[in-house]
């Protein structure tokens, strides 16, 4: 490798790198590489073999177009040299014959062999091959080869509309009001209807808050999936207590006939009212559920079989899976699959979230990813509905409001982004609570631009089929853009994002407008420069 190419190379992206401020974990975390990669690419000890890893390092450290134009010549001589930094050369012509049947390897040396300066060498060079072709003696070992290159989306699958239902949030409140922007559908968590805030004594049942929370979602024609969690004091006395003021029990009750009862009570009252219902919140957190995963997976079938034989067209949700970015979350979640759990209901819970609020929302994918990497070596393949995120969501500090507007939006992108790994919807925490990063509204308040933004992209996606999504050099994109097509009312339509910073792209001949979130609508012409930044805009093609 040419030293100097690879300096030069470390030393722009180093510079990139202390004028944006970034550090080398926050790079490496966004960039998908270790700390210590991002520092040796950084500081010009190594060369990425992909130019897209450059790239998405610069892109990370605010570079422009000028930038990434200087990085990709510095890269394409520092690898280009990488095959001949290895050998020495020297002046002097020389041939060298080899038998016909030596191995493929030693026809590469003798390509090495046509610059050797002396008779002597060549004598030295043909003790050695000789040598070569003895029983005790072996070659180095090949280098490790470079993955496979794949050039197109990510997925492309036949055209399907993007269901409304996909566009759903847990619901944090139990004054009965309902969102006043636009949402697909309702979940019920942390809102006062916790198991053991509804049966306060065997067989005593409190309806009134349930009932004024179905009501309206009923009148606001929202479908609503309800949370069953929570075991009342009085059905374990001595089971630790869940985080919550209730006096809920992080564990199953002692006899699960009392869930039975309870299940049965609930389904019976509010049969086609309630259209799903997920078994356990966090079932994966000892925080939540301390018991067995036999016993869990007991009241998976338990729960289902009073469900379908009460209300029939109910969706029942297995218990909600959380904790999935750490091997111990993903351990009890195999371990229920291993066990059939999700024999007994329609579809998984799992909680897709970034591992800060503040790291981009495409990152979720990668957790999707491990998650059905984990259900196929189980053996099952279920539908899957994203129902919450981190306990420690609450802790987490407040994105600025240009962030929130972007990530709100992008988090329902990445749920039409993972359609090819069975996703479904996706229930955003929360609606009510203003004490997350991200808020929407709060009761008795008017949407933020977050929710306004994600009402936009609903308005965009009204009569939508999702096509193919893809990012990056794949796809022919710069490495930091994102985009997802469609079919809307018979015309083809991207929508286009950055995971960090802005880039560039050019109108392909059918294009016709670009739509923002803020309603705006810019006519566009085939071969414009089209701006893409952390906003996700509406290319409308013709």
């Amino acid at each position: 490798m040419t030293r100097s190419d690879a300096a030069q190379l470390g030393e722009v992206l180093a510079d990139l790198k202390t004028r944006s401020g970034r550090s080398y974990e926050w790079i490496g975390k966004r960039a998908n590489l270790s700390k210590s990669a991002a520092h040796r690419v950084c500081t010009g000890q190594s060369v990425p073999p992909e130019f897209g890893t450059v790239e998405r390092i610069a892109r990370l450290c605010d570079a422009t177009d000028e930038d990434i134009a200087r990085l990709f010549r510095l890269w394409q001589s520092a690898t280009a040299a990488r095959t001949t930094d290895s050998i020495p050369v020297v002046p002097g012509p020389v041939s060298v014959l080899l038998p016909p049947e030596q191995p493929v390897a030693f026809q590469r040396l003798r390509s090495v062999t046509k610059t050797a300066v002396s008779a002597g060498l060549v004598v030295i060079l043909l003790i050695v091959l000789g040598a070569s072709t003895s029983p005790r003696a072996s070659l180095p070992s090949p280098a490790a080869a470079a993955p496979q290159q794949i050039s197109g989306p990510t997925w492309t699958l036949p055209p399907a509309p993007v269901p409304h239902e996909l566009f759903g949030v847990t619901l944090n409140s139990s004054t009965g009001q309902m969102p006043s922007f636009d949402v697909g559908a309702l979940r019920l968590w942390d809102s006062g209807t916790r198991w053991a805030s509804i049966e306060t004594a065997r067989g005593q049942f409190s309806w009134t808050v349930l009932d004024r929370l179905v009501s309206g979602a009923t009148a606001a024609e929202l479908p609503v999936l309800f949370v069953l969690g929570g075991t009342p004091v009085w059905a374990n006395p001595g089971a630790p207590a869940a985080p919550y003021p209730d006096g809920s029990r992080a564990a199953p009750p002692q006899d699960l006939a009392d869930w039975d009862a309870y299940v049965t009570a609930l389904v019976t009252r509010y049969h086609g009212r309630i259209s799903g219902y997920e078994l356990w919140a966090l079932a994966n957190d000892p925080r939540y559920f301390n018991g067995s995963i036999s016993v869990l997976v007991e009241m998976t079938r338990r729960a289902n079989a009073v469900i379908k034989r009460v209300d029939p067209a109910a969706t029942v949700v297995c218990p909600g899976m959380g904790n999935l970015w750490t091997a111990a979350g993903q351990q009890v979640l195999r371990q229920f699959a291993e066990a059939g759990g999700y024999n007994y209901c329609d579809v998984a819970g799992i909680k897709l979230y970034q591992r800060t609020a503040s790291d981009p929302p495409e990152t979720m994918l990668e957790l999707a990813t491990t998650i059905d990497r984990l259900l196929h070596e189980s053996g099952v393949q279920p539908r899957l509905w994203s129902t919450g995120t981190t306990y420690t969501i609450t802790l987490q500090h407040p994105l600025s409001a240009e962030q929130a507007r972007s990530y709100a939006v992008r988090f329902f992108l990445v749920g039409i982004y993972a359609r090819y790994l069975n996703l479904e919807r996706m229930y955003f925490y929360s609606w009510g609570s203003s004490t997350i990063p991200i808020v929407l509204q709060v009761p008795g308040g008017t949407p933020t631009p977050a929710a306004l933004a994600v009402e936009q992209l609903q308005h965009w996606l009204a009569h939508a089929q999702s096509v193919s999504c893809g990012h990056g050099l794949p796809s022919r994109l710069p490495a930091n853009v994102w985009q997802c097509d469609f079919r809307i009312d018979g015309h083809a339509a991207t929508i286009r994002w950055t995971d960090s910073g802005t880039a560039t792209t050019t109108a392909e001949p059918s294009v016709t407008d670009v739509r923002h979130l803020d309603g705006a609508l810019t006519p566009v012409r085939a071969g414009d420069t089209i701006a893409v930044g952390p906003d996700p805009i509406l290319i409308e093609r013709r």
